[in-house]
């Protein structure tokens, strides 16, 4: 369970999940109230996610979450975004070399704003700075016009356009 709103004189944020195996090769992690099915077999499973495949999905998960925390606290517009993860592998010692990541992004904002964006997405991510202490990453991020001005913008979202500074000390991220 993650412990919200602490401050930096707070107590750590910490995160609990539990794992089990359920048959042969086969495991289910409890994530609060959701559970996910992966591969423990000694060889690659063909139909379920290994280890390897939820570390990088993990990263892609930072990632998108925090272009949805930045684009409040920069009103950046976006109307999706989606990204790709590839991790490199070595076998001896075992471990990642290297993960690249491509993200896509559907704005009307300037290049610049984009690559603001960019510059908090690798700046504030907790999954992806601890990554970064082990191992390379890059990516990319590829800007696509194309806002739909017939999408409904919730007023949190904030006035569309309005610029903002980088933020010295955003709240936590994954």
């Amino acid at each position: 369970m993650a412990q919200r709103g602490a401050s930096t004189t707070d107590r750590p944020t910490r995160y609990r999940v539990s794992a089990r195996v359920t048959a042969p090769g086969v495991a289910t992690g409890s994530v609060k109230e959701r559970t996910i099915e992966f591969d423990v077999s000694r060889a690659s499973s063909d139909e379920l996610p290994g280890p390897a495949e939820l570390l990088a999905l993990s990263l892609g998960a930072c990632i998108l979450k925090n272009v949805e925390r930045f684009s409040h606290l920069l009103s950046f517009a976006y109307d999706g975004a989606e990204v790709t993860v590839e991790a490199e592998r070595q076998d001896d010692p075992p471990r990642f070399t290297e993960l690249t990541y491509e993200l896509r992004i559907r704005t009307d904002e300037s290049p610049h704003r984009v690559e603001l964006l960019h510059r908090n997405l690798r700046r504030f991510g907790t999954v992806y700075n601890t990554l970064a202490a082990t191992c390379e990453i890059d990516g990319t991020i590829v800007a696509e016009p194309g806002i739909d001005p017939s999408v409904e913008r919730d007023a949190s979202d904030g006035p569309r356009g309005q610029r903002c500074c980088e933020p010295s000390r955003p709240s936590h991220g994954d």
